[in-house]
């Protein structure tokens, strides 16, 4: 039987496979749903590139305020709220961190919400997760752990793997690829690639973020230089792709505790080891020794670049095959059937 799904992205962060963790994998979803011949409606910021069909709210202002997280959490309220009462939805599906303060009054129909990211980074009313009728899916094995006392799903994150592997010649650079943010780390991973002597490409946007962009100026910025350390801006389609496939290592220099990690996976689908603070489900991804390193500190990281090239592109891209985008969208749809076929409509006040 063929599913509506309404899927609702965070609000100040635009849905596509070039997107952040959580953007990336609603854009799989959605594009494995309408593969698959279901309907898939995505609520999302202006911009956003989804395979289904797109219920635009307003791109986010450049500078982000207080303000501008108030109104853009009441906007997707209100949008979510008209669209359950004019479309035949039969599951809603929410993904931003934000979740609680755009969840329905209303339960009429069955609720799933993806926490994305570590437990500690949800404000207080959603950490505990108490929300009577709400199924939830941790992205990792790592991450449910956190919620002990909790009973969640865990649905790997996916991505398609068959895209990656681009036939280009392997050079001698280190990619960090991702958001430019403090919690990324990304100057210690600059550092660690300065003192391998090795160059480095940062690939990666700078959100509006007053914090986002104090961090770009005063750490990254003097990081920077020709030749030796650069900042590409994005990198999506063909040239991610090239990208992942033609760097000696990929460096995750997480502070966090990487509740999963795309780009790992991307980089290990592309025959390209990976060299990662052991932060989350980051021990997870990589296989010390043989697809990547685990390492604690800068130093570390610096030892483990000059040593790649021991490892086999062919175990790298072996690794991968679990987290097969397909696997994915097929485990987000068993749950789907699970919950319409156990869900009684009804009214919460």
């Amino acid at each position: 039987m063929a599913l509506t799904v309404l899927s609702v992205g965070y609000p100040l962060a635009p849905v596509s496979s070039a997107g952040g963790g959580a953007e990336q994998i609603l854009a799989h979803v959605d594009a494995g749903l309408a593969a698959r011949g279901h309907r898939s409606l995505v609520i999302a910021p202006e911009g956003s590139q989804v395979a289904g069909r797109l219920i635009a709210v307003p791109r986010p202002p450049a500078i982000l305020s207080h303000a501008a997280y108030v109104a853009a959490e009441l906007r997707h309220l209100d949008t979510i709220a008209r669209v359950l009462s004019s479309e035949n939805v039969d599951v809603l599906h929410l993904h931003g961190i934000d979740f609680y303060t755009y969840l329905p009054r209303t339960r009429d129909v069955p609720i799933v919400v993806t926490v994305h990211l570590p437990r500690a980074w949800y404000q207080s009313e959603a950490r505990d997760l108490r929300f009577p009728g709400v199924r939830f899916v941790c992205v990792s094995h790592s991450q449910a752990r956190s919620w002990p006392g909790h009973r969640l799903d865990v649905i790997e994150n996916g991505i398609p793997i068959d895209r990656f592997g681009a036939h280009v010649s392997r050079r001698r650079f280190v990619l960090l690829l991702g958001r430019v943010c403090p919690e990324k780390g990304w100057h210690l991973a600059l550092d660690a690639a300065r003192a391998a002597g090795v160059p480095a490409v940062l690939a990666g946007i700078v959100h509006g973020f007053p914090e986002h962009q104090q961090y770009y100026e005063q750490e990254i910025v003097p990081r920077l230089q020709p030749g030796r350390a650069v900042h590409v801006g994005i990198a999506d389609g063909a040239r991610k792709r090239r990208l992942l496939a033609a760097a000696s290592c990929v460096l995750v220099s997480s502070q966090a505790p990487e509740t999963s990690s795309p780009v790992a996976i991307e980089a290990l689908a592309s025959g390209t080891p990976v060299v990662a603070f052991a932060r989350g489900a980051l021990t997870d991804v990589v296989d010390h020794g043989r697809t990547g390193f685990l390492v604690e500190t800068v130093e570390e990281m610096a030892e483990a670049i000059q040593h790649v090239h021991v490892l086999d592109p062919a175990a790298c891209r072996a690794a991968s095959d679990r987290y097969d985008v397909n696997r994915m969208v097929d485990a987000y749809l068993a749950l789907y059937a699970r919950e319409t076929a156990r869900h009684p409509a009804a009214s919460v006040a």
